[in-house]
């Protein structure tokens, strides 16, 4: 059997309209706007509405990719949803958006692999694509982790947002998504968690009354693996596209913090206008992040067909993932 490439061909993203500001949160939790611009350069971030679920923003992220690519939900043969925040345990947010979506035709799971979950489910897709199993693919990272915020907590509650963001994957002719890079060090998995809601701690009266079901952070263990992984993680993938760091046109990094991104650029010598950052607009959207960035990025003329892009990240697990891709889209 012989290998096909395998590229983007569609993009689409969705924001909550509610805008949460950083001096909203000042009347909520003891923090201030500069405390959270100058430690993670935050400035607001989108919430859902109470009766939003996930698969609510993600629906529209994918439809607005399918119509990208110029095909019909009909002709989709797999459907991966990267979320840590799904409607339910299960059934699979991804199956609930085929259903949704009028997919007739396509398998459909859900994937968790914290922030880096849209890489890896971008990996996924691809080895799909390049074996020939399947023609058309869809994947969605998308999450309101604003149902899941402890907003006592003001080590966590002004970091996150949330958001979707979905791409088309399908063959191509050349180019296309080049080299992807994935890892883990499960060790670290008690940095950034969320305790309860698990076979290890069911949902029970106590662990409600002591808030068990919200993120959990050590933000200085992850801070710190943050920093020494995502510079790493960029140029084991540049190795294997057979690129330098001289070859990117644009990095699209993971959207956590600003001083995390310019470590990263930093390592890479990377200039700024190299480096596209929209985290003081919507702040942490783990596994949108990537997407909703890649959306905007390309959108906005950034991106054009040819060019050399990076995708890096790093999440809950804790994880790691960068993606190489030659730019085949127009």
């Amino acid at each position: 059997m012989g290998l096909y490439q395998a590229g983007i061909t569609g993009i689409g993203s969705c924001l909550p309209e509610k805008v949460l500001t950083n001096f909203d949160l000042e009347k909520i939790v003891d923090t201030s706007d500069e405390w959270i611009r100058t430690r993670s350069g935050i400035e607001k971030r989108r919430i859902v509405e109470d009766n939003q679920a996930t698969s609510d923003i993600a629906i529209e992220a994918a439809r607005r990719a399918i119509e990208d690519a110029g095909i019909q939900p009909e002709e989709l043969d797999l459907i991966i949803c990267a979320t840590v925040t799904p409607d339910y345990l299960f059934p699979a947010t991804a199956c609930l958006l085929q259903d949704r979506l009028g997919a007739k035709n396509a398998a459909a799971f859900d994937m968790e692999a914290g922030c880096s979950g849209f890489v890896y489910g971008l990996s996924i897709a691809t080895q799909f694509i390049r074996t020939g199993c399947y023609q058309k693919i869809l994947v969605i990272g998308a999450e309101t982790l604003s149902k899941i915020m402890n907003w006592k907590d003001r080590a966590t509650c002004v970091l996150f947002g949330d958001g979707a963001g979905a791409v088309i994957v399908e063959r191509v002719d050349t180019g296309g998504i080049v080299g992807v890079h994935l890892g883990s060090d499960g060790a670290g998995g008690v940095f950034l968690d969320m305790p309860a809601g698990g076979s290890k701690q069911p949902a029970s009266k106590v662990s409600v009354e002591e808030d068990q079901h919200y993120i959990r952070m050590d933000g200085s263990q992850v801070f710190r693996f943050a920093v020494k992984v995502m510079g790493k993680a960029a140029e084991e993938v540049l190795k294997m596209a057979g690129w330098t760091s001289e070859d990117i046109d644009l990095m699209i990094p993971h959207q956590a913090n600003i001083r995390i991104i310019d470590s990263a650029a930093k390592r890479l010598n990377l200039p700024s206008d190299k480096v596209f950052v929209n985290l003081p607009k919507y702040g942490n959207t783990s596994s949108a992040s990537i997407p909703i960035a890649l959306d905007e990025a390309f959108h906005s003329g950034k991106i054009k067909k040819g060019d050399k892009v990076i995708l890096v990240g790093f999440g809950a697990g804790l994880t790691w993932a960068a993606a190489a891709i030659e730019w085949t889209k127009e």
